[in-house]
C-alpha cells in the first residue's frame, strides 16, 4: 500500500505545500497584505485580518495598514 503524498494547493499560477501560508497576489492590485491564505490538505483557505472596531472619529492606519487605530 502506498502512502498518500502531501497535498498541495494551487492559487493563481503558484503551488503551495500543505500547511504553507501566504498573502495572495491579485492583479492588478498586487499583494493583499491584509489577507492570509493557507493550504490544508489540498484546499486553499483565505481570511481577511480581523480588526477591532475603532472608537474614534478619525482613525489612522500608520502602524498597521490593515487596521485603523485612534491617534
Amino acid at each position: 500500500m502506498q502512502a498518500d503524498a502531501p497535498r498541495m494547493c494551487r492559487f493563481g499560477r503558484r503551488w503551495y505545500l500543505n500547511n504553507e501560508s501566504w498573502h495572495p497576489s491579485v492583479p492588478p492590485f498586487g499583494e493583499m497584505k491584509c489577507i492570509l491564505c493557507w493550504c490544508v490538505s489540498g484546499e486553499t483557505h483565505c481570511q481577511r485580518q480581523e480588526c477591532p472596531p475603532s472608537a474614534c472619529t478619525s482613525p489612522a492606519t500608520r502602524d498597521n495598514p490593515c487596521c485603523a487605530k485612534c491617534r
